[in-house]
């Protein structure tokens, strides 16, 4: 049955219906392609909680898994062998018996504006005062607040061509902001017209990473897609998520990272904020993560960090990197992390 057990079987993978979903499980398929010629892939498209509910804020729906829970039960009921994701949709705790097989390389990770066609070629502090600026991220909004204070933010919703088409149709917005990597992805990186660099505004915890779920117990699986692992992105994305994963944090609450990998040596900036941005903590920590590959054979070959099982990245690397996260975040509670986070959180719910 060939080298890792998976020949002479379709491989199904699950996505969500979106383009962009679909643009990125297709990146990750024709990788996989590559690798494996002789497999053939079979796509299985499947709509979300998040993709049905499209007139609630993210943030209120209270829903962890909102992009990931329908593609996971068909993980568990073995109707697909691995599932694509954006890294951030995923929660820093996966349900027992899931883990990450694959973070691949990095896309651009920055937030980006996209303006009105009539405010095309302004910034955001060019832009009349009072001007609503469509965000559906706690995240964006508390640090442009507090950065931009003359702009007002609301709520946008639905997927990539939906938000542009309420941008453009309509006069509600002066500019949203979304991720720079979907745009990039969807082929629409002219509509760039501002880049937020981390000194405006820090990014979510995994974004521009695509991931891949597979089940841990699957051995094929899991040997097969790991060939996709960028090693860099890896260490960067498991720091971010131990840093989230000890705040507590999700998309409830304004979390925000900026990583950099230079020379073996690991930059972790992570911040909290108040919903309004006025409140805010933020520090910078770092770690050498330079270490050799050992071949570890053993009972724990498998372990994972914060859901991430990266067997071909050195794991004292890894563990370096996971407990960067962990110091960062506690550095942060340790300055009253706890009491910004829970105000945000009681805020957001009523």
């Amino acid at each position: 049955s060939g080298e890792n057990g998976v020949e002479g079987r379709a491989v199904r993978v699950g996505t969500r219906r979106s383009q962009l979903a679909r643009i990125q499980t297709d990146t990750v398929v024709s990788m996989l392609q590559e690798l494996y010629p002789d497999l053939h892939f079979e796509i299985v498209a499947m709509s979300t909680t998040g993709d049905k509910i499209l007139d609630t804020a993210l943030s209120k729906i209270g829903e962890k898994s909102l992009f990931t829970k329908e593609l996971e039960n068909a993980l568990e009921r073995n109707e697909v062998d691995l599932v694509v994701h954006s890294l951030k949709d995923l929660p820093t705790s996966l349900p027992p018996g899931f883990t990450i097989g694959a973070v691949c390389k990095r896309e651009n990770p920055l937030d980006a504006v996209v303006f009105h066609p009539k405010n095309s070629g302004k910034t955001l502090s060019l832009l009349p005062e009072k001007s609503v600026i469509g965000t559906s991220s706690l995240r964006r909004a508390a640090q442009l607040k507090k950065k931009f204070p003359h702009l007002e933010f609301r709520d946008i919703r639905g997927n990539l061509n939906t938000r542009l088409k309420k941008l453009d149709e309509k006069e509600d917005f002066s500019a949203i902001i979304l991720a720079a990597a979907g745009l990039k992805r969807m082929g629409w990186e002219n509509r760039i017209g501002q880049l937020l660099s981390p000194e405006d505004c820090l990014y979510a915890v995994g974004q521009g990473a695509l991931a891949v779920e597979v089940r841990a117990k699957d051995q094929e699986i899991l040997n097969m897609v790991s060939a996709l692992h960028d090693a860099d992105t890896v260490l960067c994305c498991i720091a971010e998520r131990a840093f989230m994963k000890r705040l507590e944090g999700g998309c409830s609450v304004p979390v925000a990272v900026n990583t950099l990998l230079k020379d073996g040596q690991l930059y972790l900036t992570g911040a909290v904020y108040s919903l309004d941005g006025s409140d805010s903590l933020k520090e910078t920590m770092q770690t050498s993560v330079s270490y050799p590959h050992q071949n570890e054979d053993g009972p724990n070959d498998d372990v994972q960090h914060v859901g991430v099982t990266a067997k071909n990245v050195p794991s004292k690397a890894q563990e370096a990197a996971e407990n960067l996260g962990i110091e960062l975040a506690n550095l942060l509670l340790s300055k009253g992390a706890k009491h910004i986070l829970s105000v945000a959180r009681q805020l957001n719910d009523a």
